[in-house]
């Protein structure tokens, strides 16, 4: 299984080489490893480990909480495939999609973002969603002027995005690991800016909107 591990750990050399053999110890084959921040002698890093089915994460998670200045922010699954450059494989699609551009970049996102689902709303109605949504969201009252990282009341992490050419809103959930990192964010951001600008776009909300 993949997982992703996120941790912040002191910035200086020898520091992720100590996380590595941690988890190299624990049987899990690291591959791929994503600096999110640096600053203040600390680093953010997200590392995409394989692990054999059943490796226990508190286990890995007490491993690594014993190496030296290292705090684990979260482990959780993921199904992004590691390096490799999926959101110019799903924006690929989208631009051929035509009347389906809509629902293939919510169907896309949750694997794009390590996320559990996503969904796009008109005010309180649910426009489409992924299909691990659950049947009923509590929807946040109204959407932040950009796109924002937020903590629902049950503890759901979401971002949660205004699509205002469209009159919509975007959810994108996960319940395990930690709160969205403004990279992930900004990397929404981008995504979304770049298929506002599709000539498809329009077109396949309207489909949607008329069901």
């Amino acid at each position: 299984m993949l997982l992703r591990v996120r941790l912040t750990l002191p910035d200086r050399p020898g520091s992720l080489a100590q996380v590595t053999k941690v988890l190299g110890a624990a049987g899990a084959d690291i591959t791929q490893v994503t600096v999110l921040e640096r600053g203040a002698g600390q680093a953010v890093d997200d590392i995409t480990v394989f692990c054999p089915e059943g490796t226990p994460r508190q286990a890995l998670v007490k491993s690594l909480q014993d190496v030296k200045g290292v705090v684990v922010e979260g482990v959780w699954t993921t199904r992004e495939a590691p390096g490799t450059y999926p959101e110019l494989e799903i924006l690929k699609y989208i631009t051929t999609a035509g009347d389906r551009a809509l629902t293939t970049l919510i169907d896309s996102l949750p694997v794009l973002f390590s996320a559990d689902w996503a969904a796009t709303t008109a005010g309180p109605r649910v426009v489409y969603a992924s299909w691990r949504a659950p049947q009923e969201l509590d929807l946040p009252e109204q959407p932040p002027s950009r796109p924002a990282a937020i903590t629902l009341a049950d503890g759901l992490h979401a971002i949660h995005a205004p699509l205002p050419p469209l009159a919509l809103a975007l959810l994108l959930a996960r319940s395990e690991g930690p709160a969205f990192h403004r990279i992930e964010v900004h990397r929404l951001t981008r995504i979304l800016e770049i298929f506002l600008s599709l000539p498809a776009t329009e077109r396949s909300v309207a489909r949607q909107l008329q069901k």
